[in-house]
């Protein structure tokens, strides 16, 4: 083979090779934005978690999800809105009652080590409620309005799909973001009954099941939805005057319910404060480990009776 020929080949293989790479990245770019829609669309259903920030500890989060607690787990922060996998908050609980219990072991005595953890935990897990109820409540107060919504949308001859994406759209957080949600699961094929199942599974509330099944029955049958709705906002109206002051009347209840433990544990530190390590002492008997730990479970129990107490379903 000649210099010429040589020449001339290498020339053709390195312009096959820098069109191959060309059309590569065009292909890989392609790939990538494809990929970056798919994800976008699936985060809003819920099916993935919201971009925006890098997530942490995503190997113990992808086990975590495998298991029935960590689903369970995974429903409950879909639940409170909150910007955090199960694996982060599991990481961060832990993170809390570790400090929790090297501290009830510095300030207190060793045997409130291992309570001081507990409490950590269940006042981890006891946000999570607080914060799912909130955002109920919140979601509850914006009924009224996605009823009118949706009936004025109904009757202007909307479809309920494009209503759902309508109120999805003027209806601020977290109404707007769970009706995001069920129109993204929608528009991927998704039943109505399915979306809208979910979306009672994520924020349970008597209001929104007899809304859900509203739409659903009028959905499959075909019924007059409009008047349906105004009926229903009507009720939902009422009920929320009624929550609002049955909420106001019952406040210095659900504010006792809190102070009496609060006040329990204030009483170690005043104990110890007083004389120092008279806690140890008390807790380096058998006996006295056993009054501790039954005076916390009377805490506990007045606790619960008198949130039951004051709970009113309306």
């Amino acid at each position: 083979m000649d210099l010429q020929t040589r020449i001339t080949l290498t020339t053709g293989v390195t312009l096959l090779a820098c069109l191959l790479a060309v059309v590569g990245l065009r292909v890989h770019a392609s790939g990538r934005a494809q990929r970056a829609a798919l994800v976008e669309r699936l985060s809003h259903t819920g099916q993935l978690p919201a971009a925006g920030r890098r997530r942490r500890f995503r190997t113990l989060d992808r086990r975590l999800r495998g298991t029935k607690a960590g689903r369970r787990l995974e429903l409950r922060l879909a639940a409170t809105g909150l910007d955090v996998t199960p694996g982060e908050f599991l990481v961060y609980m832990t993170a809390a009652a570790a400090g929790l219990f090297l501290v009830g072991q510095a300030s207190l005595a060793p045997f409130f080590g291992p309570i001081a953890g507990l409490l950590g935990i269940w006042a981890a897990l006891q946000f999570l409620n607080w914060q799912r109820q909130k955002r109920i409540e919140k979601f509850i107060n914006q009924l009224p309005e996605l009823a009118r919504i949706l009936a004025n949308a109904t009757q202007a001859g909307l479809a309920l799909r494009t209503a759902i994406g309508m109120a999805a759209e003027e209806l601020e957080a977290p109404a707007g973001e769970e009706l995001g949600k069920v129109a993204d699961q929608l528009a991927l094929g998704q039943s109505i009954d399915d979306a809208l199942g979910e979306l009672a599974d994520r924020l349970p509330s008597r209001e929104l099941v007899v809304l859900v099944t509203t739409l659903v029955l009028s959905n499959r049958a075909g019924g007059q939805v409009v008047g349906a709705l105004r009926n229903l906002t009507e009720t939902l109206e009422e009920r929320k005057e009624t929550r609002r002051e049955i909420r106001t009347q019952l406040s210095q209840v659900n504010m006792t319910s809190y102070a009496v433990p609060v006040l329990g544990v204030g009483s170690l530190f005043l104990m110890n404060g007083v004389k120092d390590g008279a806690l140890d002492r008390m807790t380096g008997s058998t006996a006295g480990q056993a009054c501790v730990i039954i005076a916390f479970a009377l805490y506990a129990v007045g606790f619960v009776l008198i949130r039951r107490m004051s709970r009113i379903d309306v």
